[in-house]
Order: structure tokens, then sequence, then C-alpha cells
């Protein structure tokens, strides 16, 4: 969680710097082979040197971007959680739980579909 602390610090809603800390820790300990970083003001995980997922904090929900072939594989997934989603990211509400099973099959897809990619992002 070191490499998150400086952005945490910068969270002025204490409820919400909890669920974003408790996510990020979450992702650490249940995928230790990914990569956290902070890039584009946010924290991110990557894979083998490729993006995988990153979170980012807005008034109303956390954003959770898969890149757009992780939503489109998994739109009905992410609306059955009771999420909604745009073409690049999906809106977790600070008044619903966070679905970490869905979350797992999300970096689970990113991370086997991107196995063999030495690209950042997807082309």
């Amino acid at each position: 969680m070191e490499t998150f602390k400086d952005y945490l610090a910068t969270v002025n809603t204490p409820e919400h710097k909890e669920r974003m800390s408790t996510i990020l820790d979450w992702v650490l300990k249940t995928y230790p082979q990914l990569e956290g970083k902070i890039a584009y003001n946010q924290p991110m995980f990557t894979d083998h040197g490729t993006f995988i997922i990153s979170f980012s904090l807005a008034n109303k929900h956390i954003a959770v971007a898969p890149e757009r072939q992780g939503i489109l594989a998994l739109s009905e997934l992410i609306h059955e959680s009771g999420y909604e989603h745009s073409k690049m990211l999906i809106r977790i509400p600070w008044d619903k739980a966070v679905d970490y099973e869905m979350l797992s099959k999300i970096i689970e897809y990113n991370m086997m579909d991107k196995k063999g990619v030495t690209t950042f992002w997807r082309k």
C-alpha cells in the first residue's frame, strides 16, 4: 500500500478514502503478481507491463476502468452487479457494496486476454 500512500492522502472524505484503500489493498493481496502504481493521477495495476485495471474517485462513485474490451466482454455481469458503465468505465456508487467477485472476473479476464500483449494498452 506504500505505492498508494500519497494518493490516498489527497482523498478528503474519510469514507471514500477507506473504501478506496480497501479496494486497492484487496487487489494487492488477491493478485500479488500485479504491479500497483500511480499513473494518469490514479491508482492502477499492470501485469508484465500491460495495463489491467485502474480506479479513480468521483463525487457519486468510484470509477473502475478495465479498458473497453473488458467492459464489452463482461457487460452483462456488470449490470447483474447493479452497476452502470460507459464505454470506458464502470461506476460503483458510494451507497452500493463493492462486488469483489465481479472485480475478480474483470481482472482475470484482462490478465488472460492480455497474456501475450507487449504494449501498455490494447491495440
